[in-house]
């Protein structure tokens, strides 16, 4: 067994297995995964690299997990414009309105989350689609034709009611080493909670390269999962998979 490995699985059995995850204070997402960084040795960091001896670690959730947080690096609301011919839109009062969705359950806040958030292969009702360009890079789009809200004509703007407007993109150069500094190393792992509540397992997974992250993304197994919303400046641009395709990607258990 690979050394790093093996020291992973001894942090694990000594400090994790067989226990719950405490959590004391105020309850949050993310409570677990703190708990868990402190029995594995990791100190809390905004590093962008492999959590601990090359290889990136992953908190079991109930139904999906995220391989990164990672917003555009051109959007029709950010510094660098998708569309540079066109007038930066302020996020809040004209981006998300022309683009987003009202919630009624929150006083009518909008956010773009949920239906309107683009995924690949087929346009959403909002008019929204990702593709992955032959640069490979990934893109949000917008085509007037392909939204059906019966308001569309007040709401997006008149300059951005077209075919193929450009609301986001994901260059290849700004993802691909993100993606790779994390995953590409030595792989990843998983600490697994039973039904219980009480960590079990380890798993580990392959290293991961930005091509074959980019073909989970054309097959749609890789979603956008935006979670922008009105008043917060966070952009909750996270990226993730189903723990189904998680799973799937798993090579080795101990337990």
């Amino acid at each position: 067994m690979e050394a790093n490995r093996k020291k992973i699985i001894d942090l694990f059995i000594n400090n994790v297995k067989g226990k719950r995850p405490e959590v004391t204070g105020r309850r949050h997402h993310g409570s677990h995964g703190h708990w868990l960084e402190k029995q594995m040795g990791i100190k809390p960091n905004s590093s962008n690299s492999a959590d601990i001896l090359g290889y990136e670690m992953k908190t079991d959730t109930t139904s999906k997990t995220s391989f990164g947080d990672w917003s555009p690096d051109k959007s029709l609301w950010g510094r660098y414009r998708s569309e540079p011919t066109i007038k930066k839109l302020n996020r809040d009062k004209e981006f998300l309105v022309a683009f987003g969705q009202a919630n009624p359950n929150k006083n009518g806040r909008y956010s773009w989350s949920g239906m309107p958030v683009p995924k690949v292969k087929q346009f959403n009702r909002f008019g929204q689609k990702l593709i992955v360009t032959p640069g490979q890079d990934i893109q949000a789009i917008y085509s007037k034709s392909a939204d059906t809200r019966i308001n569309k004509l007040e709401i997006v703007p008149k300059e951005l009611q077209k075919e193929s407007l450009l609301i986001a993109q994901w260059t290849k150069a700004k993802i691909k080493p993100k993606l790779e500094r994390k995953f590409n190393q030595n792989g990843w792992f998983k600490c697994i909670l039973n039904e219980s509540g009480v960590f079990h397992e380890i798993v580990f997974g392959e290293p991961m390269s930005y091509e074959n992250w980019l073909n989970l993304v054309r097959e749609g197994h890789v979603f956008f999962d935006s979670g922008m919303y009105e008043g917060n400046r966070r952009p909750y641009a996270h990226w993730r998979a189903s723990n189904n395709l998680w799973n799937e990607l798993v090579v080795a258990r101990y337990s």
